[in-house]
C-alpha cells in the first residue's frame, strides 16, 4: 500500500545570493525573464531587458541591496529561513524552502521533499494576497519541475489567506504592538506592492484580495474610515498600476494635515528590499521632507509567533 505522508513546500520570491551587481543581474534577469512578471512578447522585451534594464538597473540596485543586507545575507532569505525552522518546530513533517527566483531554487526543495519520500505536497506561497505575478507563478514553477518527475505527489495548493483569521490576528498583533511603542498615529497607511491596472482589468483578483485584507484589518482595530488607507508601491515600467502609489500618497499627506504615520505592507512576508529600503527609508524621506513629522515602520510579520501559528493552520487544515 502506497504511504501518505505529507511534507510542506513553502515558497517566495527570491532574492540575490550576494549584493552584487553580478549577482543582481543574474537574479533580475530569470525575475524579469518570466512572462507572468511581465507579459511584453518576447521579441519586444527581452532586447530591452539585456539591452537596457539589465546594464542600468543592476548596479542601482546591488547597492540598494548593500543597504539592508544582513550579516546572515539577504533579508529576505534569512526572515524566510527563519519561518521555515520555526514551522518545522510546530509540524510533524518535512517543511522545504524554495524561491520563484534565485536560491534555494523551487527545484532542490521539491527534490529534498521528494528524497524524504513525501507523498502528499502542501504548497504554502507566502503571498497574502493572490495575483497571478506571484501565486500563479509558484503554480508555473512547481509544473515546470514536474515535467521531469516520473511519480508525482498529491498536491494541495494554498491559494491565499488575504482574510485569513489567523492572519489578521498577527497583522492586528502587530500593529497594536506599534501602536503601543509610539503611539496612535494619525493614519495607518496600508502599502501593497502594486501590479499592472491591466492585469486587474483581466481577471487578476489582486486588488480585491488586497481590499479584503484592509476591511478585515480595519475591523479587529475598531479603526475609523480617516484613519486607515490602502496604497501600492513598487510600480515598474510606463504603464497605468493599482493607485493609489505610496510615493505620492507620502509626498500628499503632510499638506492635508498628516503629521504622524505609520506604514506596513501586508503582502510581504517577509521583510525585504521593499520593506526596508523603499518603504522605511525611501518613503519616510518623502514624507518628512513634505512636512510630516512621525513616520513608523512596521515589520512585517516574519518568524512572529503569531504569523507561524497561522502557518501551522494552514497547514493542518491541508494534512
Amino acid at each position: 500500500m502506497r504511504q501518505d505522508k505529507p511534507g510542506v513546500l513553502l515558497v517566495n520570491l527570491g532574492t540575490p545570493d550576494a549584493p552584487t551587481t553580478p549577482a543582481v543581474k543574474r537574479y533580475l534577469q530569470q525575475f524579469l525573464s518570466d512572462p507572468r512578471v511581465v507579459d511584453t512578447p518576447r521579441p519586444i522585451w527581452l532586447p530591452i531587458l539585456h539591452g537596457i534594464v539589465l546594464p542600468f538597473r543592476s548596479p542601482r540596485v546591488a547597492k540598494l541591496y548593500a543597504s539592508v543586507w544582513m550579516e546572515e545575507g539577504s533579508p529576505l532569505l534569512v526572515f524566510s529561513k527563519r519561518q521555515r525552522d520555526a514551522l518545522a518546530q510546530r509540524v510533524d513533517m518535512p517543511v522545504a524552502l524554495g524561491m520563484s527566483y534565485g536560491n534555494p531554487s523551487l527545484k532542490s526543495a521539491l527534490d529534498s521533499l521528494m528524497a524524504q519520500g513525501v507523498t502528499r505536497l502542501i504548497v504554502l506561497p507566502l503571498y497574502p494576497q493572490f495575483s497571478c505575478s506571484t501565486v500563479a507563478a509558484v503554480w508555473d514553477g512547481i509544473a515546470d519541475i514536474f515535467k521531469g518527475y516520473r511519480s508525482l505527489p498529491d498536491v494541495q495548493f494554498i491559494r491565499d489567506y488575504a482574510d485569513h483569521p489567523a492572519y489578521i490576528a498577527a497583522l492586528k498583533a502587530s500593529v497594536e504592538r506599534s501602536f503601543a511603542q509610539h503611539g496612535q498615529p494619525d493614519l495607518l497607511v496600508l502599502s501593497y506592492h502594486g501590479i499592472p491596472q491591466r492585469f486587474v482589468d483581466e481577471g487578476d483578483d489582486y486588488a480585491q484580495r488586497c481590499k479584503d485584507t484592509t476591511a478585515a484589518l480595519q475591523q479587529a482595530l475598531g479603526l475609523r474610515d480617516d484613519q486607515i488607507k490602502m496604497t501600492f508601491q513598487s510600480r515598474f515600467g510606463r504603464e497605468p498600476w493599482l493607485q493609489p502609489y505610496t510615493d505620492e500618497t507620502m509626498q500628499n499627506l503632510p499638506q492635508k494635515g498628516v503629521k504622524h504615520v505609520q506604514v506596513m505592507s501586508p503582502g510581504f512576508s517577509a521583510d525585504c528590499l521593499e520593506t526596508l529600503e523603499e518603504i522605511s527609508e525611501q518613503n519616510c524621506e518623502f514624507f518628512m521632507h513634505a512636512g510630516g513629522e512621525k513616520f513608523e515602520y512596521i515589520p512585517a510579520l516574519n518568524a512572529d509567533a503569531e504569523h507561524i501559528e497561522m502557518m501551522v493552520q494552514l497547514v493542518n487544515s491541508r494534512r
